[in-house]
């Protein structure tokens, strides 16, 4: 699976994410600090987020001190639904009941095995086939058009 990702440092967890994806098997493609790119939370996760809507990327993974910055910033492209995920319950819940795109992440929050046990749910994890849950989604897509 090919994974965009920006973070705003290279702080907490934000050195070991490219190994991690990569050591997953994901090809990566960076922004931000991660890369040569402006690092500025708004600039570096929204870009992040347009490679998934415009099909570059199949998923991202954001990052800032909170992950609430990157979160905002990535739920404002069109297509996209970020979530600001804390512990593997909540990155599982997230894919499945949210068709969540792209993974927010806390670097002050989010140490290595958390990161890891995050990262395990949310590339487990499958969208729900309930039709409630799918009608949320379509809801959600509506309201950006």
């Amino acid at each position: 699976m090919r994974i965009s990702l920006a973070s705003d440092s290279l702080d907490g967890v934000a050195p070991i994410l490219i190994s991690e994806l990569e050591g997953r098997g994901h090809t990566v493609v960076p922004h931000g600090a991660v890369s040569d790119g402006r690092a500025d939370w708004a600039w570096c996760c929204a870009r992040a987020a347009r490679d998934v809507a415009e099909g570059v990327t199949d998923q991202a993974i954001v990052c800032c001190w909170t992950g609430t910055g990157a979160s905002i910033a990535a739920n404002k492209v069109p297509g996209v639904r970020a979530a600001l995920c804390v512990d593997a319950e909540t990155a599982a819940g997230a894919r499945k009941w949210n068709d969540a795109n792209v993974l927010a992440i806390s670097l002050r929050l989010t140490s290595a095995p958390l990161l890891r046990e995050i990262l395990d749910a949310w590339f487990a994890g499958s969208v729900s086939t309930d039709e409630a849950d799918i009608a949320n989604i379509s809801y959600i897509s509506e309201m950006e058009n």
